[in-house]
């Protein structure tokens, strides 16, 4: 069978598994590091005429990341697409299962390993509340129905704009600033957030830096994906903590008298 993947994450998970499949991918499609499949321009503007002169069995679509255009074109063509829809982690497993079982594999034993990652997550304590932006200059902000959202929140991170009705809504900076977050999430895509280039706009809020492929990509990476993003966010807890001036002491707690009850 040969495949032609749209879709990054979905190469990824293909190539992990079965990677002969593969007979074209995206200039995106950027892991795993040394494919030889050919490449057929980016996820909103592949060269169709590309994909069908490598006659794919099957082409990997998904209905965020790729053009409803393009996906027509290829099926008036007469190939086969099969298109994911992505919004939660649960959702996500459902899709993979499905895009491998469409590609003639088995299902494979990392796809089990990541369920098992996330279901060993223990319960989150109080949820912090943080604002996610994914691009900047416009400033756009993860809103309701993301997968990376449902990430956060098995984290125990609230996304303060999960109730828009948008999904990457454009929210100006201010409004970001006074929407009563806990802190600001950063991931190093879409946009590529860095030390430099994001913290400095929310002065109030500690800002995690977390690599956008492991809050973002639905493959793989999914059996790391819970231990890097709680390390990184610890790390920010960590130095919020540290950042605070120590809590004030009463006159009588200094003097170890009990103060009236």
């Amino acid at each position: 069978m040969r495949v032609v993947s749209l879709v990054p994450s979905l190469t990824e998970a293909v190539a992990a598994t079965d990677p002969g499949r593969l007979a074209g991918v995206t200039d995106w499609c950027t892991h795993p590091a040394g494919l030889t499949a050919a490449r057929i321009g980016g996820t909103k503007n592949p060269d169709v005429a590309a994909v069908l002169a490598l006659r794919p069995d099957l082409v990997l679509a998904n209905e965020e990341e790729n053009r409803a255009a393009d996906i027509a074109a290829l099926r008036t063509a007469g190939t086969e697409v099969l298109v994911t829809e992505i919004r939660t982690l649960d959702g996500a497993f459902a899709e993979l299962a499905r895009v491998l079982a469409a590609c003639g594999r088995s299902r494979p034993r990392w796809l089990d390993e990541a369920e098992a990652a996330w279901d060993a997550l223990p319960p989150p304590s109080a949820p912090r509340r943080a604002v996610v932006p994914v691009w900047r200059r416009p400033w756009m902000v993860l809103g309701r129905d993301t997968f990376a959202g449902d990430l956060l929140a098995r984290l125990g991170v609230e996304n303060v704009h999960a109730d828009h009705a948008e999904r990457y809504p454009r929210i100006p900076l201010d409004e970001l600033n006074a929407a009563g977050a806990d802190l600001v999430v950063l991931p190093d895509e879409p946009y590529r957030f860095t030390a430099t280039d994001g913290p400095e706009a929310f002065p109030a809020l500690p800002a995690a830096l977390v690599d956008g492929r492991y809050l973002t990509w639905y493959g793989p990476s999914l059996v790391r994906a819970p231990a890097v993003l709680r390390a990184a966010l610890r790390r920010t807890a960590r130095a919020a903590s540290g950042s605070r001036p120590p809590p004030t002491r009463s006159p009588a707690a200094r003097t170890g008298r009990r103060t009236a009850r």
